[in-house]
């Protein structure tokens, strides 16, 4: 799959806001998107991954002890036009390196800020570390205290069903402690796809891999080593749902849905964001709106803190 395409796949099940009236749209005319951005859920998608992003920079960089930086294609990504998004990765395909994975943010001790400046105004600003092979950002590399995937959820979390619901024996699990499958609760999510890159780049950096999942009005982080030990031991089992990609091809894959009891608190909203109304318009004047997300602010947990100042050390 074209990374533009990978980057903005939606699952099918959380799919929860649709333009029911329109049964059909002639997009071989819309500009801004000749891969038929059929509609907006995955516009929306792209404007939620981009807030989430920077929810999560703004927090760290609030502790004036660290700050974070973008690292993954998506996060340096054009954040304000839908075309030029999708030409930014036809730029990365054409460079080859549309198909590597990378973690989405890369976070630095607060003193290493004037190395780590001067290092990215040297490669051309943040927008060029994409197409820089790693074996030359070494020296940025190994100078994170952590890198970070970042997923986001369109739930908040305190208001679902089971979001204080004890863990309890399954026997589907062999009489570990876990929830039914039709469970509905805070997780901490990863792709299959994205397991072993993922594992791969920690092992080769290594510097520690944390995920870190945005809600609504809280958020929770997980390490990359807890998700592979709570697998092996057959406490979190796969599940597969189907993705859609914006030029309507579907595609079934394995995810892996962590509970909120296994990661950490990783933050809680001080301020939630807004929803506001936003649209694109074609050559022709049609009019396709989405809901964008603004503002709101996450201040990192205790929690969150110890973990870093013990990596600090």
């Amino acid at each position: 799959m074209h990374p533009f395409e990978k980057v903005l796949s939606v699952s099918i099940k959380d799919i929860e806001l649709e333009l029911r009236v329109i049964t059909f749209i002639e997009w071989s005319e819309f500009l801004l998107n000749p891969r038929r951005l059929r509609g907006s859920d995955f516009l929306m998608r792209w404007s939620q991954g981009v807030w989430s992003e920077k929810r999560l920079i703004d927090a760290v960089n609030k502790t004036n002890q660290y700050f974070a930086i973008p690292y993954g294609p998506s996060g340096t990504a054009p954040t304000n036009d839908v075309r030029a998004f999708e030409l930014y990765f036809e730029r990365l395909e054409n460079a080859g390196l549309g198909q590597i994975k990378r973690p989405d943010l890369l976070l630095f001790s607060k003193k290493d800020k004037q190395f780590i400046d001067e290092f990215i105004i040297q490669i051309g600003g943040l927008g060029e570390l994409p197409f820089i092979k790693e074996e030359d950002l070494k020296d940025l590399i190994q100078k994170s205290l952590m890198a970070i995937e970042c997923e986001n959820s369109l739930w908040v979390a305190e208001k679902m069903p089971n979001y204080t619901t004890a863990l309890k024996p399954q026997k589907r699990l062999d009489g570990k402690l876990g929830m039914p499958k039709n469970a509905v609760l805070p997780t901490v999510i990863v792709k299959e796809e994205d397991r072993k890159p993922l594992k791969t780049w920690q092992t080769n950096n290594k510097i520690p891999l944390h995920i870190w999942h945005v809600f609504f009005d809280r958020a929770y982080g997980l390490a990359f080593n807890e998700l592979e030990r709570l697998i092996e031991i057959g406490l979190i089992e796969p599940t597969i749902q189907v993705f859609q990609a914006p030029g309507g091809a579907t595609s079934k894959k394995a995810i892996y849905k962590v509970y909120y009891h296994y990661a950490y608190q990783l933050g809680i909203s001080k301020t939630n964001p807004q929803l506001v109304p936003e649209f694109i318009e074609d050559k022709n004047g049609h009019i396709l709106p989405y809901v964008k997300f603004e503002g709101g602010e996450i201040e990192l947990a205790d929690e969150c803190l110890t973990i870093l100042n013990k990596l600090k050390k």
